[in-house]
């Protein structure tokens, strides 16, 4: 039980009255008679507030949240009392979480109920628990606040924010990729099967055109291609302590997340395969799904990923990855590159280099770019770019130095990482390189 403020104001009333009453002694009767009186109803009162079984809560949440983004909360307050409530409530959101619409307060009337829709904002992938909801309800003259936790502990999943690949996936719908700036390009090369004859279109290319066919058909036919499908996606998704790097409201993690479901989508839509594996203090292996329906079982082998304080062994991934896959893959090895890595990244991306394609995804960071970019005023600031300069130089001669052994790489902000992957995944199908 709290005092409101109005208890505060009778309670120092009354102290004002006692000092009045200490000049003028007749008033000392008065003094005593009224602070009997505020006892009195200050005890009433808070014998009249309403407990915990005068009211009832229930809590409705969404099936899942994606990362970052609002989901909806809904709660329904019941009064079971016989007079109007006066509530303020404030939901048991998960740690970290936001929710701007909290707490809410208002008047519930006499066996009526009252219904609160608020978003939360999840900032953690995972299982989310919601805690009870916390109530602080009035007294009946307002002198008192009971408080009091109703409902119990939920959980629900918190997935990576899949926003860009359900927009993809619209797009795609309407053929309009490039409104994302995801670019299919026609490449020549021996990356497409055959798929049909049909009639000569304007703009085929003669090499496209089946003369023997045309020759029958007294009239041009062409020779129809699709994409080669069957092919393996590996993603190689460094889970160590680099990958805690906060980048905008995320860690680089997560960008790397959104990035794969992305990838995957695009993948899994071509006819491709998709796996997944882990390392970095942590060793998780999911072999390669195909079909549209592997999409939910990607998000659930994802969405309670977590990085570590451990450092990322890049020798020992590379060991693992070709142990379980013994066919030929593109590998993604997804990371965030620092200069000293060479000395283990270059022998490990040798070993996978020798049976599969190998694509290193590497992470700028925003710091970085803006230690670069900011005026040089100071000598503090001077050390600041340089710092940034060197940084960036010993990054660059890395991903020379693995462009060099046949290594494709991805350096690119941990924002345009997404659309930048499934570009590079694109190419390289038209391209036939895997």
């Amino acid at each position: 039980m709290t005092p409101t403020a109005r208890t505060l104001f009778l309670i120092v009333a009354w102290g004002l009255f006692g000092v009045a009453a200490s000049a003028l002694p007749a008033l000392v009767p008065a003094w005593v008679v009224a602070g009997l009186a505020a006892a009195a109803i200050l005890g009433v009162d808070a014998f009249a507030a309403p407990g915990p079984r005068r009211v009832a809560v229930e809590r409705r949440l969404p099936g899942r949240f994606a990362l970052g983004t609002p989901g909806g909360v809904r709660l329904d307050l019941h009064n079971l009392s016989g007079r109007s409530l006066g509530v303020e409530i404030f939901d048991g959101i998960p740690e970290g979480s936001e929710a701007p619409g909290m707490p809410w307060s208002g008047r519930v009337p006499r066996g009526g109920r009252a219904r609160i829709e608020h978003p939360v904002r999840v900032l953690e992938r995972g299982l989310a628990r919601f805690r009870p909801v916390h109530l602080r309800i009035a007294s009946p003259l307002g002198l008192w606040q009971r408080r009091m936790e109703l409902g119990g502990d939920e959980e629900v999943k918190v997935y990576p924010d899949y926003e860009p690949v359900v927009r993809f996936a619209l797009l795609a719908m309407e053929a309009r990729q490039d409104q994302m700036g995801i670019i299919r390009k026609s490449l020549a090369g021996s990356s497409r099967d055959f798929h049909q004859l049909r009639e000569y279109r304007e703009g085929d290319s003669l090499a496209q055109v089946d003369w023997k066919a045309s020759s029958r058909r007294l009239e041009l036919i062409s020779r129809e291609f699709q994409e080669q499908r069957n092919q393996t996606i590996l993603f190689l998704t460094d889970t160590g302590r680099r990958m805690r790097a906060i980048d905008g409201e995320l860690p680089q993690f997560d960008h790397c997340l959104n990035a794969m479901l992305l990838l995957s989508y695009v993948a899994l839509r071509q006819g491709d395969q998709v796996g997944v594996q882990s390392f970095g203090g942590t060793n998780r292996w999911l072999p390669p799904v195909k079909g549209a329906h592997s999409m939910s079982v990607l998000l659930n082998h994802l969405f309670d990923y977590r990085t570590t304080p451990e450092p990322s062994d890049f020798a020992e991934a590379a060991e693992r990855l070709q142990a379980r896959q013994r066919r030929r893959a593109l590998v993604v090895l997804l990371t965030n590159l620092r200069g000293e890595d060479a000395s283990e990244l270059i022998p490990a991306l040798r070993i996978l280099g020798s049976r599969h394609l190998v694509l290193l995804a590497s992470l700028r960071e925003r710091t970085m770019e803006e230690a670069r970019t900011r005026p040089v005023e100071a000598f503090e600031d001077a050390l600041r770019f340089a710092a940034a300069e060197q940084y960036d130089t010993e990054r660059a001669e890395v991903l020379a130095t693995l462009r060099n052994l046949g290594v494709l790489t991805l350096d690119v902000p941990a924002q345009e990482l997404p659309v930048a992957l499934a570009n590079r995944y694109l190419d390289i199908k038209a391209a036939g390189r895997l």
